[in-house]
């Protein structure tokens, strides 16, 4: 066994882990927002503890967005820095559209259609979502499947990456010294990172829009944010290589500083607050320091050991299905009644959802991801159609 297989498999098996943590966060916030109350009063949670409220409104989407940069931008950053290879850019846009729309195309017509029995239907919102330009709908923008909005901001992402990614290679070419190569990429992740942070704070402070106005909040000019740090972090671990790995003295008490610091960014968190306003590009950097710590070290703790549990690598496998399908498992579970009625049902609701939601995530999984994934065979690896039946040779 290849002494590099072992900890690329490692990592690999902490991303699944922090993917299932994400994903049970994610059903976890949506069953809480399902049982908020809203009054001439304000709003209501369904439990009236401050410190359970910042456990279940913590969201996680920026970490869903921090490790899909980190792991598609790694090999843009190794090339740039250190003159590796890259895969071709339709090599690239074929594999994640395989990934992503075999999966989302068939649960947005599914949702549509049960949704708009009757022609025409709402037209508008299912041409929007299939074309992921829902994010740009003040309206529709939570729409048919309500958490995709973010789907259109990684496809955008895709875009974006290889659009930037070969450019960064080309503009590190010629540059002689690996800390100049190094600091051209970091400039351009930063400037990434500061222009959504920019946008936020001229309109809040500027022009006091208000976080309601969906498309200004959550539109990529507010949130790529989360991308350039996870893009950040690969410059960062491709230009660390195997250097500066941390010890366990270092590494969990740097984990357990994220992690506090993202519960108090929830806790502190309230409309139109600094927390609030600011609360994606700060959390991203949290997630950022939180990942760092898991997987730039010299040997594993406890913590891994929790990351890496059959269960939890198991729900991270189906992930993107839990993701596509809890919400409308749930709010097919309301409207059959099974869920139960009042604030003081959240528990039990909560655990209705996630036995009802899970089995389903994996059935989807098993009969739509994974069989989309096998048609990756049908390019080889320079992106070029694979010839399965090669003329024999001409002697």
């Amino acid at each position: 066994m290849s002494t590099d297989a072992a900890p690329a498999r490692s990592r690999a098996s902490d991303i699944d882990g922090f993917r299932g943590l994400a994903a049970l966060s994610t059903v976890a916030y949506h069953v809480w927002q399902q049982y908020f109350r809203y009054d001439g009063h304000g709003s209501h949670p369904p439990v009236d503890n401050p410190v359970l409220g910042a456990v279940f409104s913590l969201e996680v989407i920026d970490l869903f967005f921090v490790l899909s940069a980190y792991l598609l931008t790694l090999s843009y950053a190794r090339a740039a820095i250190d003159g590796r290879s890259t895969r071709p850019a339709r090599q690239f846009l074929f594999r994640r559209a395989i990934r992503i729309l075999p999966l989302y195309v068939l649960a947005v017509l599914v949702v549509w259609a049960s949704r708009n029995p009757s022609l025409p239907g709402n037209w508008r919102d299912l041409v929007e979502h299939l074309t992921f330009t829902h994010v740009f709908d003040q309206q529709r923008i939570f729409y048919t499947l309500g958490p995709t909005w973010s789907l259109s901001l990684e496809v955008l992402f895709y875009l974006v990456l290889v659009a930037l990614g070969p450019l960064a290679v080309r503009a590190c070419r010629p540059l002689r010294r690996r800390g100049s190569r190094v600091a051209v990429c970091a400039a351009g992740c930063l400037f990434l990172y500061a222009a959504p942070l920019a946008w936020i704070a001229v309109a809040h402070y500027g022009f006091g829009v208000p976080h309601t106005d969906w498309v200004v909040y959550f539109g990529p000019q507010a949130r790529f944010g989360g991308f350039a740090a996870g893009m950040g972090l690969a410059v960062l671990t491709a230009a660390l290589g195997d250097r500066g790995r941390l010890g366990s003295r270092s590494a969990l008490p740097l984990a357990a500083l994220a992690l506090a610091g993202l519960f108090t960014l929830s806790l502190l968190s309230a409309p139109e607050n600094f927390s609030f306003t600011f609360y994606h590009p700060l959390a991203a950097v949290l997630w950022v320091v939180l990942i760092f710590s898991t997987i730039h070290v010299r040997q594993r703790t406890f913590w891994h050991g929790l990351l890496t549990a059959r269960w939890l690598t198991a729900l991270g496998l189906i992930s993107y299905s839990l993701f596509i399908w809890h919400e409308p498992v749930m709010l097919q579970l309301h409207k059959a009644g099974v869920l139960p009625a009042g604030q003081s049902g959240f528990p039990l609701a909560l655990l209705i959802v996630f036995l009802a939601a899970i089995p389903a995530a994996a059935a989807s999984y098993w009969i739509i991801e994974y069989p989309a994934s096998l048609l990756g065979r049908l390019k080889d690896n320079r992106g070029r159609p694979r010839e399965f039946y090669p003329e024999p040779a001409v002697r």
